[in-house]
């Protein structure tokens, strides 16, 4: 692996920064020591960035928005970084990847650094890794990173425990169900956007918005921030400003009365949990007496011969 030029990344130069993201990524023992070492190094210089998580159903237009979300915070002076993350095959572990094209005009950009990276069947849609790059693209001096998802489900709670702001990302759509969203998602969302508010469905994205408005006053808020409903259409590069202008205002009120730093801390904590899951999970796996015991106690399982708990006593004991 070449080794990384730490004050050329500092200084923001995007070859050093990708290959410092390549070095995080990769799944080499001897990689993952220096990548947290480098990661030690450059701590200081990180957190200084607004972390925004947008999700949404698939064809809500998430990449659209991210790129023209992108463009207006490069206008305003803003180094954004946008790391997107693209569903992994089941199958054979490959992505697609195909996000740098789906952006062409942010990619193009000097001040706009663009990272796919495969899920690799994170929970979440969220890269096993997303965590270290984002600390990487904050020591690059990015001001701004957004981290767009695969799709809703229940696993974006991993999203919303990574970011300072979730933006939930909606269709035009009122119907009596809310397009299915999950109320454990809505409870989660600092703010929830209903795209593609052009053309004809400009009425139906006004109708959506109202629904969606009673739904959040109905629940209950014990949050300084109470979650904002927006329109705005990608496409026609409008109302993007007034989603800006909502996430400073979150912003704002967050940093004057400490929720903001209470929410890094609560980030951090998730984290190490995170990682201590990981780790242990990675201990047993290559411990050799669990390894030959394992077979044996999955067929007990299999034919009802031991309750799964018990056989994962066993396991543990054996730990």
């Amino acid at each position: 692996m070449p080794t990384i030029d730490l004050e050329k990344l500092k200084q923001g130069q995007r070859r050093a920064l990708a290959k410092a993201i390549t070095l995080i990524e990769s799944k080499l023992d001897q990689d993952r020591e220096t990548a947290q070492t480098i990661l030690n190094q450059l701590l200081p210089t990180t957190g200084k960035s607004i972390r925004i998580g947008i999700t949404g159903v698939p064809g809500v237009g998430k990449s659209t928005f991210i790129e023209v979300l992108g463009l207006h915070l490069i206008k305003q002076g803003k180094k954004v970084a946008v790391l997107a993350v693209d569903p992994s095959s089941p199958i054979r572990g490959g992505s697609i990847l195909g996000d740098k094209t789906r952006m062409e005009m942010l990619s193009r950009e000097p001040n706009a650094f663009i990272r796919p990276s495969p899920s690799e069947g994170a929970l979440g849609g969220v890269a096993q890794k997303t965590r270290e790059t984002m600390l990487l693209c904050e020591a690059a001096g990015y001001d701004v990173v957004l981290i767009e998802t695969v799709g809703v489900g229940q696993s974006e709670y991993q999203v919303a425990a990574m970011v300072d702001f979730f933006l939930v990302l909606m269709l035009p759509n009122a119907g009596d169900e809310l397009q299915g969203i999950k109320r454990g998602i809505m409870e989660l969302a600092d703010a929830l956007v209903i795209n593609k508010h052009d053309g004809q469905n400009g009425h139906l994205a006004e109708k959506t918005k109202g629904h969606y408005q009673s739904a959040l006053h109905l629940m209950q808020q014990n949050k300084t921030w109470k979650p904002q409903v927006k329109t705005c259409s990608a496409i026609e590069n409008k109302g993007i400003e007034e989603v800006w202008s909502m996430v400073l205002d979150y912003e704002l009120s967050c940093n004057q009365s400490g929720d903001f730093e209470a929410k890094r801390a609560q980030q951090k904590s998730k984290w190490l949990d995170t990682l201590i899951q990981e780790m242990l999970a990675m201990k047993l796996k290559k411990n050799s007496a669990i390894q030959s015991e394992l077979p044996q106690l999955q067929q007990d399982v299999l034919q009802n011969t031991i309750t799964p708990y018990h056989a994962a006593q066993k396991i543990l004991a054996l730990f």
